[in-house]
């Protein structure tokens, strides 16, 4: 009995979870952008303009994605992007970003075009600028995890495995406070100031890339990753920082 209650029900609980259908989607373990993207059958572009994400677009677990559904406009005779814009109440050059179209925007018959959904305004507390997006700032693994306790003792950040010379990337935007010779463990640190009090910190470099004041980009390179200080081996020292608490970097940044 209870085997066909669940064959009964089994087109019900599809259907409710149908990735091409659903408008919300809960982010889980292991899963990225663009893989939410592929089986929504919605552009991560899109998804990523709807949620106010920023590149890289990470995405953590548990966050609450809203997805935009499109429709597919057939170009009739006669069509203009003034026409089609109008019908659809979405400014053309919108309907152009999502098509790939680059002005004058010529348009053909039977051309099919993506209509964007028209996304509500995104509610004030989203809007707030309150947490960056980080992503890992070297592919190495990871030799020692954060293990601060409330004493403030224990390992404060990550330690990553790295070549000589590998290149750090910055892990989120935002404008170098500190490049410099820090004798007492790192050797060389460079510190990134991302706003609302959140920072990051890059240990033992071999060299320093940037200096005091420069402003980076996620991704650009910050330094060469070395052996400077009291490491005992080539590896790079990454903390991320709230308000001057340090906080477990694995808990911010994506599913590798």
């Amino acid at each position: 009995m209870k085997e066909l209650a669940l064959l009964l029900l089994a087109p019900l609980l599809i259907a409710a979870g149908d990735p091409t259908t659903e408008t919300e989607h809960v982010v889980t373990e292991g899963e990225t952008l663009g893989g939410i993207a592929n089986r929504a059958q919605v552009p991560a572009s899109v998804i990523a303009a709807a949620n106010g994400l920023q590149e890289p677009y990470n995405v953590r677990v548990g966050q609450k994605l809203q997805i935009p559904r499109q429709k597919v406009h057939v170009v009739k005779d006669g069509d203009t992007g003034f026409g089609i814009a109008q019908r659809y109440g979405i400014p053309f050059a919108n309907i152009a970003i999502a098509n790939g179209l680059e002005e004058p925007y010529t348009i053909s018959t039977g051309q099919r075009l993506i209509i964007p959904a028209v996304i509500q305004s995104v509610p004030a507390q989203r809007q707030a600028p309150t947490e960056p997006y980080f992503r890992w700032p070297h592919d190495g693994e990871v030799m020692l995890g954060f293990s601060l306790r409330e004493d403030g003792k224990g390992h404060d950040g990550l330690d990553m495995k790295a070549n000589p010379l590998d290149m750090v990337r910055a892990s989120s935007s935002g404008t170098v406070v500190f490049a410099d010779e820090e004798p007492k463990r790192f050797g060389r640190l460079v510190v990134i100031d991302h706003g609302n009090g959140w920072r990051t910190r890059y240990g033992h470099l071999a060299k320093l890339t940037v200096k005091l004041g420069d402003v980076v980009k996620t991704g650009e390179r910050i330094g060469l990753a070395g052996d400077a200080g009291v490491a005992t081996e080539t590896e790079l020292h990454f903390e991320i920082m709230k308000d001057n608490k340090r906080i477990d970097p694995a808990s911010k940044l994506p599913q590798r």
